[in-house]
């Protein structure tokens, strides 16, 4: 049966005026990605100097990070979880292969200096240089925020946020605890590993463990990004946060330095990488 022309032309416009947030949403995080990598371009052309020109990436891709996971908030507040973890899965896939040596987290660098890659010093310069990066794109968003474009945003430059654990203080770093611990191991296995489409199999363990934790502590898992996002925000002090977000995810990453060195872990990844002396995956030649 035919529907009348009106309700066509109705249906019409409820399906754009619902559509045309994502579409402001999606146009942002491309932006900003954009001009993230056209600094990080810029920075490796003109700076000669390897750990000066390292410190101004980890800014840089801290900044990319956080402004992406701004608009992400927006998207999950209007859009659902399933959608955010869409756009989170395919950003990962980008940074992973985009931002080369920088991490844009702290605790990879905590990491390098438990297992001997780096020093105390270097550690915290970088971790300083993330901080700055995170902590100076709000006012970028902020600005964007500011112009309205989509209802999504209205109101959104000034708003009071509130913080996203949902569970006592001690909870809640257990969660990010135990979530950060399986990424890094799932990341380390991945790396010794090295099968076809390690880069989105990580991606899709992360994001699956962010969607897992989402309603608990929010699933952060590096303490940059929440900072940048959430410190200071109602709903816990900024010792409760530091223990939650920084405390938890820290001592997860540390502890899976130590869970990797298991002789039952190395066991699984060397008997992964080769049965009977031939490779099991389909991109190593035997």
């Amino acid at each position: 049966m035919l529907r009348p022309l009106n309700t066509l032309k109705l249906n019409n416009t409820v399906n754009k005026s619902t559509f045309a947030p994502l579409v402001v949403s999606t146009l942002f995080i491309l932006l900003t990605s954009l001009l993230a990598h056209c600094a990080r371009r810029f920075v490796q052309k003109s700076i000669k100097e390897p750990f000066v020109r390292l410190l101004l990436e980890e800014a840089i891709a801290a900044a990319e990070l956080c402004g992406c996971c701004f608009e992400l908030i927006i998207v999950a507040d209007n859009f659902g979880v399933a959608t955010y973890a869409i756009f989170l899965f395919a950003l990962t896939i980008w940074w992973s292969l985009n931002w080369g040596d920088a991490t844009a987290c702290p605790y990879t660098h905590i990491e390098d200096v438990i297992e001997g890659r780096g020093d105390i010093r270097k550690a915290l310069l970088k971790i300083w240089a993330e901080l700055t990066g995170g902590l100076l794109v709000f006012r970028y968003v902020q600005m964007y925020w500011t112009l309205e474009i989509s209802e999504t945003h209205k109101n959104k430059a000034y708003e009071d946020c509130t913080a996203d654990l949902q569970v006592p203080v001690l909870y809640g770093a257990i969660v990010e605890g135990i979530a950060t611990c399986m990424c890094r191991l799932a990341s380390r296995s991945l790396s010794d590993i090295n099968p076809k489409f390690a880069t989105a199999i990580d991606s899709f363990i992360g994001t699956s463990l962010v969607v897992a934790a989402f309603d608990y502590s929010g699933g952060y898992f590096n303490p940059v990004l929440a900072t940048s996002l959430k410190a200071g925000c109602e709903g816990h002090t900024l010792m409760e946060h530091a223990v939650v977000y920084w405390l938890g995810a820290c001592a997860g990453s540390i502890l899976s330095v130590y869970l990797y060195k298991l002789p039952v872990i190395q066991k699984y990844v060397r008997g992964t990488t080769e049965v009977n002396g031939d490779s099991i995956w389909a991109d190593k030649e035997d």
